[in-house]
Formats: structure tokens, sequence, C-alpha cells
């Protein structure tokens, strides 16, 4: 498994809770979904590569 999908597991489990079988049945679509709550008023933008890095480092891994 690329390690950047590692990382974006552990995010999705902080920010939403997400258990580990909710993570593995979730789309692109779920996940773009609870990310753009973090942007109030840009929904309908997609998350991209910087946004993406810099949650990553905000929320490490352990």
């Amino acid at each position: 498994m690329e390690p950047v999908a590692v990382r974006l597991i552990g995010v999705m489990a902080r920010v939403a809770g997400w258990r580990p079988d909710e993570v593995w049945a979730a789309t692109p679509a779920d996940v773009r979904a609870v990310l753009a709550g973090w942007a109030p008023g840009e929904a309908e933008a997609p998350v991209g590569g910087a946004a993406l890095a810099a949650m990553m480092e905000r929320f490490p891994d352990g």
C-alpha cells in the first residue's frame, strides 16, 4: 500500500472517526464529502495535493 494511502486512512479515522471497515468501504466521493466540511463555501472544489499534504502534516499518524 502506498504511504500516502496509509496516511489518508489515518486522517479519515481521526477526522471522521471512521473505523477500519468504514475506511475500506468508503469511496473517493465519501472522503471528499467529509473533507469538504472543513472548507465551508468550497464544497464543490476538490481537495488538491497541497491541501491534502498540509492536512496530513497537521494530523500525522502518530
